[in-house]
Order: structure tokens, then C-alpha cells, then sequence
């Protein structure tokens, strides 16, 4: 048993260092999870508005705030784990623009108001956009 562990670990310590854009080969990344979950705050935000029932609205509050969290993940990782300095070069507001869609999705976490998941949705197709263009160069 202590051999194969050696084994194992021999086999971790010794691996060739690949060369990638990201933490992984490209093509792990995608803004579409920030988006999946921005839909579901927007979406939620709606149902909210639209319902009395105080058990339903309370379930709601805590759900649109979990996937807004989850937006906020999303955007930070393709943020510091795909994109990097020629991007920024290439296109000069994309730091600010991360920065004002993770304030966004914490602008959503906090309010039932679906405009506030509309902006959100806005602000992560106007990533897309880009990410788009820097996977087509």
C-alpha cells in the first residue's frame, strides 16, 4: 500500500508543466455561467413581484441571493483565471467593466428589483462579447 502511495505521488511531483492560457487547456471557461445564474436572479426577481405568498417570496430571497453569488464567482474566475494583460491591452475597459458587473450582481443580491438583473445581463453579454472576439484571435 505504502509503495503505491509512493507510486501515486511520484507520478504528481513529476508531471511535465503544461503551457495554457488558463488554468486548463482553453475551453473550460465561459461567461455562459455567470449568465445561467444572472437569468435565474433576474427570472426570480420577476416571480417575486408577482406573487403574495409571503412563503414563496421568502424562498425567493434566499435563492436569488445564493445565484447571485454565484454570478459574482463566475465573473471573478473567467476574470482572474482567462482573461489576461493583452486582453486588457486589446480592450482597455475591460477591467472596469468586470469590476461594475460584479458590483452589479451584488446590486442584485441585495434588491427584488429585475431591473437590476436586467443591468446584470446587460453588463455579462457585453463580456460575451469580448470573451467571443479573444477566442476567435
Amino acid at each position: 500500500m505504502l509503495r503505491r502511495l509512493l507510486t501515486l505521488t511520484e507520478r504528481f511531483t513529476t508531471a511535465d508543466t503544461a503551457l495554457a492560457h488558463c488554468d486548463l487547456m482553453c475551453g473550460v471557461y465561459d461567461p455562459a455561467q455567470a449568465r445561467i445564474e444572472a437569468e435565474s436572479v433576474h427570472k426570480i426577481a420577476q416571480k417575486y413581484q408577482d406573487s403574495d405568498d409571503p412563503v414563496f417570496r421568502d424562498r425567493a430571497i434566499l435563492i436569488k441571493e445564493e445565484r447571485a453569488e454565484l454570478v459574482k464567482h463566475h465573473l471573478s474566475v473567467l476574470w482572474t483565471d482567462y482573461f489576461k494583460p493583452p486582453h486588457v491591452e486589446e480592450f482597455p475597459h475591460l477591467h472596469d467593466l468586470f469590476w461594475r458587473a460584479i458590483k452589479q450582481a451584488g446590486d442584485a443580491k441585495k434588491t427584488m428589483d429585475p431591473a437590476a438583473g436586467e443591468k446584470l445581463l446587460s453588463m455579462i453579454d457585453e463580456i460575451d462579447e469580448i470573451f467571443q472576439k479573444t477566442k476567435q484571435s
